[in-house]
């Protein structure tokens, strides 16, 4: 008995947001299997009772509301109580909102800010000191192929997962010297609840964007259920990387995510070199270096 005690002790230990579906429920799915521990956080835990029943006492599930930090700390908590600390904090949850700019309803894009940005950045806060004391740990803060390239109608969540790109840039930069890892997760088209009944839309239509926003509106809802990415295959990716000796700062999941951001990064090159000389232009001339 005291020899698996020991081993069990030495097994990494998991908390994931939004674990009740999606990529979090195959992630958490996923570090059970290989006999890990996993801490599953959602807003409805007992959406998770068959898997933590599978899995005995290395699964825990717990309530967590990303956007109540009261929720958080009770669950960082009560994961350290469980199991002595948190090895990899994956931030998952988040979800989609759909409208033009114009038609973004106040409430709608701050809900859709507090859950995607500041509830991670809570989450985050609240998992860290642990990490920094033992010097030791890995965050994975799923952003999105929409963290680097903005499309229309999705130019709220899109201004949420880049801003999950530039947090999580900071913090790899603040906590490397800590012992710590961060890895930022840009999936591109999963098959998920993204685009179905987890996404949100605004009441707000205006006729003059129903050729762009509105028709990326049916074309996003349209797409459910039939997209190219395999959410198990993404855990296994994600596993993959955070055991890697050196984990990426960026990892992009799916074939059309590798080709879109390689063309961003084809049409940032493009557009930068353009305006090369009017951007060398605005510097002191005695300090331009051309």
């Amino acid at each position: 008995m005291q020899k698996k005690e020991q081993n069990m002790s030495d097994t990494p230990v998991w908390f994931i947001t939004g674990s009740s579906a999606g990529l979090g429920f195959e992630l958490a799915r996923s570090v059970l299997e290989r006999g890990w521990r996993a801490v599953l956080t959602a807003r409805h835990p007992e959406q998770l009772e068959a898997l933590t029943a599978e899995h005995g006492g290395r699964a825990l599930a717990l309530p967590v509301d990303v956007t109540d930090v009261s929720t958080i700390r009770a669950a960082v908590a009560d994961s350290i109580a469980a199991f002595g600390r948190i090895d990899v904090l994956v931030n998952n949850a988040g979800y989609g909102y759909l409208a033009a700019i114009e038609e973004g309803d106040e409430e709608g894009v701050r809900k859709q800010f507090e859950t995607n940005l500041f509830g991670l950045i809570n989450v985050t806060k609240e998992v860290l000191p642990g990490m920094r004391a033992r010097k030791k740990g890995h965050i994975v803060n799923i952003s999105s192929l929409g963290g680097l390239v903005a499309f229309a109608a999705t130019g709220y969540y899109h201004a949420t997962k880049f801003a999950v790109e530039a947090i999580s840039e900071s913090l790899s930069y603040e906590v490397a010297p800590l012992g710590l890892k961060v890895t930022i997760v840009e999936p591109g088209a999963f098959r998920t609840n993204w685009a179905g009944r987890s996404m949100v839309e605004s009441p707000i239509r205006i006729d003059d964007y129903d050729d762009t926003a509105g028709k990326r509106r049916q074309s996003t809802k349209a797409s459910s259920g039939n997209q190219p990415g395999d959410p198990s295959r993404a855990a296994a990716a994600i596993i993959k990387a955070v055991e890697a000796k050196e984990p990426p700062l960026r990892l992009l999941l799916g074939a059309t995510a590798l080709d879109v951001a390689y063309r961003r990064l084809e049409a940032l090159k493009a557009n930068f070199d353009a305006w090369k000389d009017v951007t060398l232009s605005a510097d002191f001339p005695d300090v331009r270096k051309d």
